[in-house]
C-alpha cells in the first residue's frame, strides 16, 4: 500500500478554524476517488474536527492544536485526527444506543455519521498521550 498522497496539518482548537480545515482538505488531489466518496470524507473530517474541539479540547486552550493527517492510497482514504484531550471509549459509546441522540436532536450525531460513512473507525490513546481517531474509507 503505497501512499499516492499524504498531508499533515495542525489547526487551532477553535470552531472558527473549520473553514481552514475544509479548505486544506479540498486542496488535496483526489482524481481516483469518486466525488460522492470525497464529499462523504469531507463531512467526516468536519464532524471529527468539530467533535475534537467541542469535546476532547473543551477544557483546553485554543493553542493546543488538533492535528489532521490524510493519506490517499490506491484503494482507500485514511484520515487521522489527533487530539490532546482525555481518553474516550468510542466503542462503548457506539454500542450504547441510549448515548446516541435521537433524530429530533439538534446536534450530537457526529459519531453516528462517522460510523455510517467509515469502513473502519477507531479511537485510541497514543504513546505521546494524545488520542488518534482513525477513519478509513475504501473506494
Amino acid at each position: 500500500m503505497k501512499d499516492l498522497q499524504k498531508s499533515i496539518q495542525q489547526f487551532p482548537s477553535d470552531l472558527k478554524a473549520l473553514d481552514q480545515v475544509l479548505s486544506w482538505f479540498d486542496q488535496l488531489t483526489h482524481p481516483p476517488i469518486p466525488t460522492i466518496v470525497w464529499l462523504q470524507c469531507k463531512l467526516v473530517i468536519a464532524e471529527a474536527f468539530t467533535n475534537a474541539v467541542r469535546h476532547a479540547h473543551k477544557n483546553l486552550p485554543t493553542s493546543v492544536p488538533i492535528e489532521i493527517e490524510v493519506s490517499l492510497l490506491s484503494h482507500c482514504l485514511e484520515m487521522r485526527i489527533w487530539d490532546g484531550g482525555p481518553p474516550f471509549d468510542l466503542e462503548a459509546r457506539l454500542q450504547t444506543p441510549s448515548l446516541l441522540p435521537d433524530a429530533q436532536a439538534s446536534g450530537g450525531r457526529g459519531l453516528a455519521i462517522m460510523q455510517k460513512i467509515a469502513d473502519k473507525l477507531t479511537y485510541r490513546r497514543t504513546d505521546d498521550n494524545r488520542n488518534c481517531l482513525l477513519i478509513v474509507k475504501f473506494y
